[in-house]
């Protein structure tokens, strides 16, 4: 399999014809190649974005969305295919990737419904006969950084948002799992949108980066990834004002009070701790458990990680899937030994499975030390820490103890805890006795090191669109 760059409406190859390795992490073997963008290949990519943008603005709103709309049921008619690259090349089981690419559809539709909704407004005049009106204007062309672990719904809410919004957008894509990406783009063009409107390059992500950023024709910039990467691309943008969404890293607490129902937060937060092998920036991490319940929460966390089946993402019955590649193998193997160097217990899992492939089991921690990295920096991967606390106060400010503040999640039956606890806790997104987040109408984002901006909701458009005052006098 081999894919190609998408430039001003067409696939073409890199100019230099040099390509990248994609693998299987399932087995570990090279399963097919994709091209690797030159500074050549991004420059007509740029002239293809600011002609596109010219061109895709002065298609109506209600157009748009009927594009758009076109998009999501091309992508829906063909879930079964591009669910299977994506789990041959991410590795996440084939019902998860089945979930990832449906979301994706409703994510288009959202945002397409939203483009038609992007209202000013009239502002009450001082002087008579004036009026004073606010409109709303796509900002620009955009440079937007997806990352590996959701191939298809990160860059879906970019393009998505970029394109309701009137904008064009420049996607650079995991050179990982290139494949998924390259089907969702080719979806928005086989149903309509204009030539350079969306243009998909992979390559070597600082080198795209800081090329893109600076150039002049970029207007906005739309990052998800890590926490150390993003503040260097915000400061880069910063040196060029231009205007930034960060969805970075987190290292979400999970409140467990004593009153919680503990059987239905084991099941729902054991679903959530391994979707994707725990490759999720939303993921929980950080279990926050009072000492009440802490033993028998830990046992029953235990019992249900120990069931998880790991496997090959396309195999029937698999329930988790390999690591992404061989260095998120590498942190996993690494942190759990600091943490077992600074005093943890493993409960269970620990070591990498045998055999092919990126394998990495469930894996529980108690005892763990606060100076051990699993406590402090984001696992991104099957590691969970117990850690038991007394009252709200402590568990509070072990929840904002970190710089991290995308998700955080609470288990109780107190409404009164319940509603004291979603305005403690520092976070972008708090969801309380259930798993509430990441919907394609809700905000998605984070305060904090985790960024700042919205990837959902109506606040999402708000970054792509300028506000214009136009104040009018009759003569």
């Amino acid at each position: 399999m081999h894919t190609q760059l998408f430039i001003n409406g067409a696939w073409t190859e890199s100019l230099h014809g040099e390509t990248l390795p994609v693998l299987n992490p399932a087995t570990a073997e090279q399963i097919g190649t994709v091209s690797k963008a030159t500074h050549s290949d991004l420059d007509l990519a740029l002239d293809a974005a600011e002609k596109g943008f010219h061109a895709w603005r002065k298609i109506s709103a209600f157009d748009r969305y009927k594009i758009m709309r076109k998009a999501a049921d091309l992508i829906r008619s063909e879930v079964d295919q591009i669910s299977r690259t994506l789990t041959t090349e991410q590795g996440k089981p084939l019902a998860e990737s089945k979930v990832e690419t449906l979301l994706a559809a409703d994510l288009i539709d959202w945002f397409a419904e939203e483009g038609r909704r992007t209202y000013g407004r009239v502002i009450p005049p001082r002087a008579e006969g004036a009026y004073q009106l606010v409109v709303k204007e796509p900002v620009g062309p955009v440079a937007a950084f997806s990352p590996w672990n959701f191939p298809i719904n990160q860059a879906v809410r970019k393009i998505s948002i970029a394109l309701g919004a009137g904008c064009s957008i420049i996607l650079k894509g995991p050179e990982e799992t290139p494949g998924p990406c390259a089907a969702l783009v080719d979806a928005f063009a086989r149903a309509g949108v204009v030539p350079g409107a969306v243009n998909l390059v992979f390559g070597v992500p600082s080198d795209i980066s800081e090329y893109l950023i600076p150039h002049p024709i970029i207007r906005k910039i739309s990052f998800t990834g890590s926490t150390a990467v993003g503040k260097k691309l915000a400061a880069l943008a910063g040196l060029h004002m231009k205007r930034v969404t960060m969805e970075l890293g987190g290292h979400a607490p999970v409140i467990v009070f004593d009153d919680a129902d503990l059987d239905v937060a084991v099941k729902v937060m054991t679903a959530s701790k391994y979707r994707n092998a725990g490759q999720v920036c939303i993921s929980p991490t950080r279990f926050l458990i009072q000492k009440n319940v802490y033993d028998a929460f830990v046992d029953k966390f235990v019992a249900s990680s120990k069931s998880v089946k790991v496997g090959n993402g396309l195999e029937s019955g698999t329930t988790m899937g390999p690591l992404a590649h061989d260095r998120r193998l590498e942190a996993m193997q690494s942190v759990v030994s600091d943490a077992v160097e600074k005093g943890a217990k493993v409960e269970t899992g620990g070591d990498r499975l045998s055999g092919q492939g990126y394998f990495f089991p469930p894996t529980v921690l108690t005892h763990t030390s606060e100076k051990a990295r699993v406590m402090n920096d984001e696992p991104f991967g099957p590691v969970s820490v117990m850690v038991p606390f007394s009252d709200f106060d402590e568990a509070v400010a072990e929840a904002n103890r970190l710089p991290y503040g995308l998700a955080a999640y609470a288990w109780t039956k107190s409404a009164k805890t319940a509603n004291r606890i979603g305005g403690a806790v520092e976070s972008g997104m708090v969801s309380i006795n259930h798993l509430g987040l990441a919907l394609p109408e809700t905000p998605f984002g984070g305060v904090k090191d985790s960024g700042y901006g919205s990837e959902g909701g109506t606040e999402a458009m708000e970054a792509y669109l300028n506000s214009k005052f136009i104040s009018q006098a009759g003569l």
